[in-house]
């Protein structure tokens, strides 16, 4: 990973992102994230497809945090929900964690942008 970015110069996170990370059990997954503008100014939607389903959330970006909701959508292995926050680095990776309702340890994430 490469340094995180300063708060007031964050590159744009809008894209499609190679996931690679660690559940609260220390499972290893890995997956797709893509994250669309939302609908105000540092309002984002995330998806993940992940091994298990589809996952949606919102988020806010602030300096060069990346703070969200998510939750599983109806239909896939397990109807979870949660939390989480990124850190937006200089050459636009996420790193993180990501939480589910009801488990005390957190996941770590890391995203890494698709070639456009």
């Amino acid at each position: 990973l490469s340094a995180d970015a300063p708060a007031d110069n964050v590159p744009n996170v809008v894209g499609s992102y190679a996931l690679n990370a660690l559940d609260p059990t220390g499972e290893q997954y890995g997956g797709t994230l893509t994250i669309t503008n939302g609908d105000q100014p540092n309002d984002y939607k995330f998806q993940w497809l992940i091994s298990g389903g589809i996952q949606e959330g919102s988020g806010t970006l602030e300096g060069n945090q990346l703070t969200f909701t998510w939750n599983s959508l109806a239909g896939t292995d397990q109807v979870i929900s949660g939390t989480g926050v990124y850190t937006v680095t200089v050459n636009g990776e996420l790193h993180g964690t990501r939480t589910i309702d009801g488990v005390e340890t957190p996941g770590q994430e890391t995203a890494y942008p698709n070639p456009k």
